[in-house]
């Protein structure tokens, strides 16, 4: 039988927070599995709504599957050497033990930055390359957010990116890859393959495909001729400091002409909506207010996007700008999620529902103007962190965030955890007794994905600029790396270059 090996390594570095991504991070249960090796891994991912779940899938009845390793260090700081180098030795020395393999299925991210690698992917795949030689077909799935650059599509045979923000397609996408690789193992590598980078950066806010441009775009990359192997349109994530951050149009196909025509109709797509890219985000006084103005004759919650906290993206999720502006203008019903504070959720657990405690919440790791909420909080629910995600984003998992409280302060009701998570599924909020549907005002750390779950249940959405280690706007990041001229956000300035920003 054909015998495929199988790994996943994930990270979306934020290149511009603190602290690392080490490699006890990977190694913890979170919101998504800890590190698994072996037949744990088919055991952990079978029934996930990873990328992995749908490529086994499709392919576990028809080939052998070698399970090798996998995990998701999720979104934080750049990774460390130590954390790389051991993941990337395990995934290698593994396939290396359990050669000959015919295929190879990687679960990838594509937006990696380590201490020694701004394309921490391409450098896996390299690695992966020379370990199985130049014969053995390569697929990846990819995060749609990957900042895919020349080595990931040179060692790659195809690379299969998510068609959706909000990721409600991961499975999908791992069965795309699975059909894919079936392909190349009957008919071998592909000859040609086409990379086009965007000259501008795309906000992730302005990346969701439940609306035009991005929508349009992703049906745009789906109409491929027959000669196409696969042609991916991959949004980027501008907060990697990487020469090739940013949108790419990829293709492979059976000749160099179809691969190079491909891409290069994607890539005008793009550019040609360039001025397309566009989401309205409000400071948080003003977003409060309107908030505060909608919710008095609304018979649904308002929805604010708390989007520059998004652990999703390397936020803290601990930041309390939000929280301090619902205070100051008494938004009573007003309920927040997730913030991530371990102290405040012990010491609620030690004094026990009910109770009322002195607490600093939260605001620990800064930005500069972002201070903990001093006051005196109830109680009202207390959880242990373990529950199962059940949303159209992460479904079916198996969470354990730790401790976790429901805490509320004149009247606005915050939902503190032990480990971050973006607020995209309801079930954490349900977990310590919140029925989201019923609040008020919804204040939600995260920046598209709660769509997915918390928009149909909205009377309005808004998005808020309040301070948190996600910069919304890219212009505002300090780059080193990136290339000189790429517009920093659609037809905004160009980047010239570090010493430029001195």
């Amino acid at each position: 039988m054909v015998r495929v090996a199988v790994a996943g390594f994930q990270h979306e570095t934020n290149c511009f927070v603190e602290p690392k991504t080490d490699f006890g991070y990977f190694t913890s249960h979170r919101d998504r599995p800890p590190l698994v090796r072996g037949p744990d891994l088919l055991e952990w991912l079978r029934p996930s709504s990873f990328s992995m779940g749908g490529f086994l899938s499709h392919m576990e009845a028809s080939v052998d599957i070698v399970p090798l390793v996998w995990t998701s260090g999720g979104a934080g700081g750049i990774v460390t050497r130590e954390a790389f180098e051991r993941i990337a030795a395990e995934l290698i020395g593994r396939l290396s033990q359990a050669a000959p393999v015919d295929g190879v299925y990687l679960d990838l991210h594509g937006a990696m930055v380590t201490e020694d690698f701004e394309d921490a992917e391409g450098e896996l795949l390299r690695r992966l390359r020379a370990a199985v030689g130049e014969v053995i077909p390569v697929v990846a799935s990819l995060d749609y957010h990957a900042n895919v650059t020349e080595a990931m599509l040179r060692h790659a045979d195809g690379l299969v990116g998510y068609l959706t923000y909000p990721h409600v397609d991961r499975p999908q996408t791992g069965v795309r890859a699975a059909v894919l690789l079936q392909e190349l193992l009957r008919s071998g590598r592909p000859a040609g393959r086409a990379l086009r980078k965007l000259p501008f950066l795309i906000p992730l806010n302005d990346q969701c495909t439940l609306v035009s441009p991005s929508r349009d775009v992703v049906q745009f990359s789906q109409g491929a001729s027959a000669e196409v192997l696969c042609l991916s349109y991959l949004a980027g994530f501008p907060a990697s400091d990487l020469r090739e951050c940013g949108p790419a149009a990829v293709a492979y196909a059976r000749t160099q002409e179809a691969a190079d025509a491909a891409a290069d109709g994607l890539y005008q797509e793009v550019l040609a909506r360039e001025g397309e890219f566009a989401v309205p985000i409000e400071p948080e006084g003003e977003a409060v207010r309107r908030a505060m103005a909608l919710a008095a004759s609304a018979d649904r919650p308002i929805v604010i996007a708390d989007t520059q906290d998004n652990p999703g993206c390397g936020g803290t999720a601990d930041t309390t700008g939000l929280i301090a502006t619902l205070l100051a203008q008494g938004a009573h019903g007003a309920v927040v999620g997730l913030l991530c504070d371990a102290e405040a959720a012990a010491a609620a657990h030690a004094a026990g529902q009910g109770a009322t405690i002195e607490l600093a919440l939260g605001g620990r790791h800064g930005p500069a103007g972002v201070h903990p909420i001093r006051g005196r909080f109830e109680v009202t629910a207390l959880g242990d962190g373990r529950f199962n995600t059940d949303g159209k984003v992460t479904g079916r998992r198996e969470v354990d965030l730790g401790a976790m409280a429901c805490l509320r302060i004149e009247g606005v009701d915050v939902v503190v955890t032990t480990k971050r998570m973006q607020a995209h599924d309801p079930a954490p909020f349900v977990h310590v007794g919140i029925d989201p549907a019923r609040a008020r005002i919804l204040v939600l750390k995260s920046t598209c994905h709660f769509r997915a779950e918390f928009e149909p249940m909205a009377a309005h959405v808004l998005v808020a600029r309040s301070p948190g280690g996600f910069v919304a706007d890219p212009t505002d990041l300090p780059f080193q790396r990136l290339r000189p001229g790429v517009r920093t956000r659609p037809g905004g300035p160009a980047f010239e270059g570090p010493a430029a920003r001195t």
